[in-house]
């Protein structure tokens, strides 16, 4: 698995994480839910690390929580975020998030979708400062909210931002990345695959033959590395509750991942191909 490092400290993070979002809203006993264990154990045999959650992700926290009763709760980078009205009711949001996580700290602790930053942000680094959490970051998950996190990005002394960006979804390269490399900020991707819509697409169709130029033998894999060759990209956390789909991302952080201009060359754009 490759590593890249974080911005502020220079600790290294495995590039392929995995998103908790629908695949850990698991009931205990499901069929879902017996398949999770796996999807862990691949993160964690392949080199992974970072599983980013929310309170907004149903039963996601509480699952996850207890399934890394079974693994060594310091192989795990553990992300989630704080999403309410007010300072009080965050504080304990973020506290019951601690609980269901059955931990005494958060790796990075963001503030979702901006949702009362201002409000929230004082807490957090308060937090980083007493150790609670180790790291600082906001998230959005759509270009409506890129203006303000730029504003944000320019004024605040962050860790983290969490964006999406995938191969029709592209418009982060244009100032979001750049800025983000300019103010020593890592970048955690959602949504790589579109929400699903880039793996439906092209699923009965063949790679294109310069694939192989990348050691992509997936769609899966093509489009992470997509993501990956933007060199301020620090980690991608595709979500799945699949093992397999686990083991096919994680391959994806191996080896070889193009510059930014192979794919101007080698054109993989949605419009025509995906």
């Amino acid at each position: 698995m490759n590593l890249r490092p974080i911005p502020r400290s220079g600790e290294m993070l495995p590039v392929i994480g995995c998103g908790t979002y629908l695949g850990f809203d698991a009931a205990p006993g499901s069929s879902e839910y017996r398949r999770l264990p796996d999807v862990l154990g691949q993160l964690f045999a392949e080199g992974g690390a970072v599983i980013d959650s929310s309170p907004m992700y149903g039963r996601a926290e509480e699952t996850l929580g207890h399934l890394l009763r079974h693994h060594k709760r310091e192989r795990a980078f553990l992300a989630t975020k704080v999403w309410a009205h007010g300072r009080d009711a965050g504080v304990q949001q973020m506290r019951e998030s601690m609980g269901l996580l059955r931990t005494d700290r958060i790796d990075l602790m963001q503030i979702h979708n901006l949702l009362e930053w201002r409000t929230h942000l004082p807490t957090l680094f308060d937090w980083k400062e007493s150790g609670r959490i180790r790291y600082v970051g906001v998230s959005h998950c759509d270009t409506s909210g890129y203006a303000e996190l730029e504003a944000i990005m320019r004024n605040e002394l962050i860790d983290f931002i969490q964006i999406n960006y995938s191969a029709d979804r592209r418009e982060a390269a244009e100032r979001i990345l750049p800025l983000a490399m300019e103010r020593n900020i890592a970048v955690m991707v959602n949504m790589p695959f579109g929400s699903g819509r880039l793996l439906r697409r092209p699923k009965n169709q063949p790679l294109p033959p310069w694939a192989a130029e990348t050691g992509a033998e997936t769609w899966a894999q093509l489009l992470l590395k997509f993501v990956l060759s933007q060199p301020a990209v620090t980690c991608v956390i595709p979500g799945t509750g699949n093992p397999e789909h686990m083991q096919d991302n994680l391959r994806a952080g191996d080896g070889f991942i193009p510059e930014p201009s192979f794919w101007e060359e080698h054109r993989l754009d949605a419009r025509a191909g995906l």
